[in-house]
């Protein structure tokens, strides 16, 4: 495995497309998840400091971090290293360790963790897929993992099995695995999982028989599965919408529902919108109180919505608020700045900046290159990069500024993960960190163990 340690500056960037989950990308402690949960808001506020799941805390997408470079150069990064294979999936990170995967062609998949710090790998796991079809701009890790203070999960399917695993974080020891069943798709696998109050929701909506689950997650005893209709594989992760009165729901978007409310804790249908008209690839995002989701085909988004989402303790109904003049994304998933949505739409670079109350426009501009990857935003800057490896850099205001175009070096379909001041980004077969100083790291173990190999 090829290291190379630099020092440097800082930045931030991209992730993980055939989804908003990786295909086409607050974790809250198990025991301790109200209190995580808060405390995860508190720590946005002042800088991100850990990214628990597929585009950060809630799939927001954004960190509040300073002192980051507007563009950078190879020598740049703090640390490089060559995975040991391919994928689309992005890194997540929590307490000084950040947590990856990749695939080759044989279908061995490796979850790796990482010291976030320095890139030396603390363990590393193997498991083995039966050869099976993808779509030419999916992999095998297309599926980003999520983690908390205990234990990181991950999933991946083959059309035999769809598997949920949970490892210790310390030393990625097994502590649970819970086989899904058979999954269902033309283009292979993708989805991620999330974590939320002591549960990991796995998102299961695919050609097949189709589902969403709750699992517990010190033990991934099943706590309940909510069915779902079929209307082609859907790739968006969950967000959790926590309103001010009413249970906690879980949001999940697919062709054959729309967007939809799930309470977290029982599992119950809550509200749906089965207003789409194409498959889901993106994530939903929250703005507040407005939800906002997308759907297309071919690659090109055809559909994009604002939604107030229903809660049956107040009476209020679901409703659409407007539709996104064309063009919109279909992979990739939005980002916000207060009330401001920037939508970035796949193909040409074209994006957009409304206000999210309204739906006003302010600004479309074309940014050229197609993308997989989701725009984040760091302060007032939003990065993201296109599939051919080139970075955009546009401010994050009212008004369109590009501020920087350079090359990456290397295709990506991920969305970077940042932490602890850190930006942390995957291309197609590397793992690099950009940093203005070596940070330290904020919960390290009590000892260091050895890489372990394979199983």
């Amino acid at each position: 495995m090829k290291r190379s340690f630099r020092r440097v500056w800082f930045i931030g960037l991209v992730l993980g497309a055939w989804t908003s989950s990786g295909l086409f990308g607050q974790a809250a402690s198990a025991s301790q998840p109200e209190e995580t949960a808060k405390a995860s808001s508190a720590k946005q506020d002042s800088g991100t400091i850990w990214w628990d799941r597929f585009r950060g805390p809630n799939g927001q997408g954004q960190a509040d971090a300073q002192a980051i470079p507007i563009q950078w150069t190879e020598k740049d990064y703090l640390w490089k290293i060559q995975l040991p294979g391919v994928g689309h999936s992005s890194p997540v990170v929590w307490a000084g360790r950040v947590l990856i995967t990749a695939a080759q062609e044989d279908g061995t998949l490796t979850l790796l963790c990482l010291d976030a710090c320095q890139g030396q790998i603390l363990w590393q796991k193997s498991r083995s897929l039966d050869l099976h079809h993808l779509h030419p701009y999916n992999s095998y890790t297309s599926s980003t993992p999520a983690v908390d203070s205990e234990r990181v999960y991950w999933c991946y399917a083959q059309p035999k099995r769809y598997v949920v695993e949970a490892l210790r974080l310390q030393d990625g020891q097994p502590v649970w695995q819970v086989d899904l069943g058979a999954f269902e798709s033309e283009h292979g696998f993708g989805a991620s999982p999330i974590v939320a109050d002591g549960l990991i929701i796995v998102p299961n909506e695919q050609d097949g028989q189709s589902s969403v689950v709750a699992l517990d997650a010190q033990t991934g005893k099943l706590r309940w599965r909510c069915p779902r209709r079929t209307e082609k594989t859907a790739y968006a992760t969950p967000c959790v919408y926590r309103p001010a009165e009413g249970p906690v729901q879980v949001i999940v978007v697919s062709w054959a529902h729309g967007p939809s409310g799930i309470e977290l804790q029982t599992g119950k249908p809550l509200w749906e919108l089965p207003v789409l008209k194409y498959r889901v690839v993106g994530s939903p995002l929250l703005v507040g109180d407005i939800l906002f989701c997308a759907c297309g085909v071919g690659g090109v988004g055809k559909q994009m919505i604002a939604v107030r989402p229903g809660n049956p303790a107040t009476g209020v109904k679901a409703e659409v608020l407007y539709e996104v003049p064309l063009p919109v994304p279909y992979v990739c998933t939005p980002v916000a700045r207060g009330e401001l949505l920037f939508a970035w739409a796949d193909k040409g670079g074209m994006v957009t900046c409304l206000e999210a109350p309204t739906g006003k426009i302010l600004w479309r501009e074309k940014v050229g290159g197609d993308y997989f990857s989701s725009p984040i935003r760091v302060g007032n800057r939003l990065y993201n990069i296109s599939r051919d490896g080139h970075v955009v850099v546009l401010a994050a205001e009212k008004e369109f500024q590009l501020l920087a175009k350079f090359p990456l070096g290397e295709p990506t379909h991920a969305t970077p993960a940042i932490a602890n001041g850190i930006v942390y980004i995957r291309t197609l077969s590397h793992l690099m960190a950009l940093g203005p100083q070596k940070p330290n790291s904020p919960t390290p173990p009590a000892s260091r163990p050895s890489p372990s190999l394979g199983q």
